[in-house]
Order: structure tokens, then C-alpha cells, then sequence
């Protein structure tokens, strides 16, 4: 896999997940939005007549901040992990994460696919869910999967949230996360893929980092598991980490879920390629990979 720069700064964190809120990664998009309200309201008031320029650029700047919200795998926005490691692509990892359960019927069908392709995965739960099915979500660690943060509520308002509600959301999501499985959670992954501008600071001071996905699988979109099968493997290399979902939208859809029929043949693809899916923890260095 070639390094680029987006590859070099979504693995440039790994080795950093120490307990506790961590640094705030400041970066050029907020440190530019600054400097541009700074100079914007510098120059109003050195000369009045200007405030329909200024007005301009501060709202350009806004549009820009905005547009980024839409693309999860940017990393202007604040760092987030797209693929895995090159140290975990070389040796053939990639990593299946789960989105919007606990569902006590298709959860317990998927571990029991996962266990059959000798498989690990991360499942990104909400948080409310877990409180709701507690023996599902211990039951996913008691497996040797990750349970990970995707929100307390998943609402899909959370992109236009302040910074104290953002927060307070992430937080209580671990909370009841921490408090069912015994273990707190490492990685974030922002409702829908909608990265609030205000998000980074927020995880900063839980102390989560943000994942998102180099494939998914539009399983909660398409109606043919062939489709979803295709669409994902012609993707899937090593280093993938590929986004299905166990949860609320599967189970909105009328007839079987698409993820049942879908995933043995993605396992069995992944097994005739030499790749296996890892639990997203087992980047993490075991002295920090615990409960806070």
C-alpha cells in the first residue's frame, strides 16, 4: 500500500490512546477559520466600508467548514483512522466494524458468523441500545469483540449540536458503555458519518478517537446481498476497515436482513484472499488497551 499523506495521518495517532481525556489536535481548518474571523473583524474595524468583504470571507469560510461535515474520511476536521496501520495491512488485517446495535436478533446472528470464520470485528453501539440490551453487549466482549462509542442517542441532528451537547452525548455513551461491558471505549464513530465541526475538542475531552471507514458495505440501502457482497469485497484489501451494520436500520427494512445473508460470503471472500478481520483494540498497546 503506498503511503500517502492521508495514510501517514490517520496512522500517525496509533500508539497514543492512553486513558483519560488526551492533547486536542488543533489543526490547520480551525486554526484558518480563527485567523479568518480575526482578520475579518480587523479589518471592519480599521475600515467600516469593508464589512461586505469580510462578511464574504467569514461566510465562505463557514460554507467551507460546513462541506467538510460531508466527507467522514477528511481529516481537516480533526484526525480520524480510515485505514489500519501499514504495520497491520502488511501482515493481512483489515477490520469489519458493526454500526447502530445492540439488536438481540441480528447481533447474536452475526457473532455466530464471525465465531465461524474464526473472525474478530469492533462494534460501534449505541449507547442508549446498550443500556436497553446490557447481556447482548457483554456478550460481544465475552466474544473477543470491541464494543466502541457511536453516540448515546444517534440523532441524526448530533452536526448541528454545540459543543457541550456534543460532548455530553459522546460522554454518556461511555459511560453506559464502561458500565455494562466493564471496559470504556477507545474510538468514536460520528453518527451517519457527519463529523460536527465542534467534535474534535469534544472527544478530546472524553478521550476517544474517531474512526470512520475506507469501504462500506450500503447495507441498510440495498436490497440484494449479491450487490452488497460485490460493492464490499471489490474494495476490501488489506488495511481495509469496512463499515456494516447490525443495528437500527437493518431492522427498519422489511424481509431478512441484508447483513445475514451478506456476510459469509464476505468472510469466505476474506479467507480466499489470506486477509482475516482484528478486533480494531489489537492496534492499541496492551498497556493502555483497559478499562478507565
Amino acid at each position: 500500500m503506498a503511503s500517502t499523506p492521508l495514510a501517514r495521518n490517520t496512522a500517525a495517532a496509533v500508539g497514543t490512546y492512553a486513558a483519560g481525556p488526551r492533547r486536542l489536535r488543533i489543526n490547520a481548518l480551525h486554526i484558518g477559520a480563527a485567523v479568518t474571523h480575526a482578520g475579518a473583524a480587523a479589518a471592519v474595524l480599521a475600515a467600516p466600508a469593508t464589512w461586505p468583504w469580510a462578511l464574504g470571507v467569514v461566510l465562505g469560510t463557514h460554507g467551507f467548514v460546513v462541506a467538510q461535515t460531508l466527507f467522514p474520511r477528511a481529516q481537516l476536521l480533526g484526525p480520524a483512522l480510515v485505514r489500519l496501520p501499514r504495520v497491520f495491512a502488511d501482515r493481512g488485517a483489515v477490520a469489519l466494524t458493526f454500526d447502530d446495535g445492540p439488536d438481540p436478533l441480528v447481533t447474536p446472528a452475526t457473532l455466530d458468523l464471525l465465531d465461524g470464520a474464526g473472525a474478530k470485528a469492533t462494534f460501534f453501539c449505541i449507547g442508549e441500545r446498550v443500556r436497553r440490551h446490557p447481556a447482548l453487549a457483554r456478550e460481544i466482549v465475552a466474544r473477543g469483540h470491541a464494543v466502541e462509542n457511536h453516540s448515546y442517542a444517534h440523532s441524526p441532528y448530533s452536526g448541528f449540536w454545540g459543543p457541550r451537547r456534543v460532548q455530553r452525548d459522546v460522554a454518556a455513551a461511555q459511560e453506559a458503555i464502561a458500565d455494562v461491558t466493564g471496559i470504556a471505549p477507545l474510538f468514536f464513530r460520528p453518527p451517519f458519518g457527519v463529523r460536527n465541526p465542534l467534535l474534535e475538542p469534544a472527544l478530546a475531552a472524553v478521550g476517544v478517537h474517531c474512526v470512520v471507514w475506507s469501504v462500506r458495505a450500503f447495507d441498510t440501502v440495498a436490497r440484494d446481498a449479491g450487490q452488497v457482497v460485490r460493492r464490499l469485497t471489490a474494495a476490501l484489501d488489506a488495511g481495509a476497515i469496512a463499515l456494516l451494520h447490525d443495528g437500527i436500520a437493518v431492522r427498519a427494512r422489511k424481509g431478512p436482513p441484508v447483513l445475514l445473508e451478506a456476510l459469509p460470503a464476505v468472510l469466505a471472500a476474506l479467507a480466499d484472499r489470506g486477509l482475516h478481520s482484528i478486533n480494531l483494540r489489537s492496534i492499541v498497546p496492551s498497556e493502555f488497551d483497559r478499562a478507565r
